[in-house]
């Protein structure tokens, strides 16, 4: 199991930019692949974006891509998530989350949730 904690999240007009980071302890944090998702109240958890164990392959949903941009820095135990061009509807609770299993990609289930950050985006 990885606990994993996410921070960063806030209130920003349209267009303005945060840095979401999500901090993992317990497992390894580096053998697993990691995904960003987002929910609204009554409405399916989104995905946003997911990053391989490495950091060298991306994936995004088209709702984000170009304004948006998912690393990582494994030293650090932590995955980012870079959100420029905010829109309103980019307002959410916003989730990281680990691989079930290691070294996959991409990666299909998760073993393990952060709490949430909420981001908000005023218009």
């Amino acid at each position: 199991q990885v606990q994993l904690v996410e921070s960063g999240g806030g209130l920003v007009q349209a267009g303005g930019s945060l840095r979401l980071s999500c901090v993992g302890s317990g497992r390894t944090f580096s053998m697993y692949a990691m995904s960003w998702f987002r929910q609204t109240p009554g409405k399916e958890r989104e995905f946003v974006a997911a990053i391989s164990w490495s950091g060298t392959s991306t994936t995004y949903a088209d709702s984000v891509k170009g304004r948006f941009t998912i690393s990582r820095d494994n030293a650090k135990n932590t995955m980012y998530l870079q959100m420029n061009s905010l829109k309103p509807e980019d307002t959410a609770v916003y989730y990281c989350a680990a691989d079930q299993l290691v070294r996959r990609w991409p990666v299909y289930d998760y073993a393990d949730w952060g709490q949430g950050t909420q981001v908000t985006v005023s218009s």
